[in-house]
């Protein structure tokens, strides 16, 4: 077997850029600063599943960051992990916040919230194509009750 074929078969890592992109995702909340977005996602960027009423693309996002900054004003998105190959990641991650607003019908509890996140991203050229996730919500549920030390 030649060289050529045994280096086609290996599987390509994540590039730098596209590590950075995906670090750039997540700074994007630490940072509170919608506008990163438009940098690391093609325009028809695909955020699946939609929350309700979401819009498509980058802006959708936005929105909904937006709204997470007024309710949340501590918030902030740690990486915990990422996993991946060349343009294919697996993010997990945690969103921490004070939970100081009401957040989806629920009032505020003033206490430290911890949600949990994992996320599977499409890259191309650097960019952001599709991401899949899904957050663990269940902290909030949790957060203004007495912790059972038992």
């Amino acid at each position: 077997m030649k060289m050529e074929n045994k280096e086609r078969d290996l599987v390509k890592a994540l590039t730098k850029t596209e590590l950075d992109t995906i670090r750039k995702f997540y700074g994007a909340f630490n940072r509170k600063n919608t506008a990163i977005l438009d940098e690391i996602c093609m325009p028809d960027w695909k955020d699946i599943p939609l929350a309700p009423g979401q819009a498509d693309g980058p802006k959708g996002l936005q929105d909904i960051m937006s709204y997470l900054f007024e309710a949340c004003p501590d918030i902030e998105v740690e990486i915990h992990e990422i996993l991946g190959t060349h343009e294919r990641a697996a993010v997990r991650a945690s969103m921490k916040f004070t939970h100081v607003n009401e957040i989806m019908g629920i009032p505020p509890t003033h206490q430290q919230v911890s949600v949990s996140l994992h996320e599977f991203h499409h890259l191309k050229d650097g960019k952001l194509t599709h991401t899949w996730h899904l957050e663990d919500w269940f902290g909030l549920l949790t957060s203004g009750k007495p912790k059972d030390i038992t």
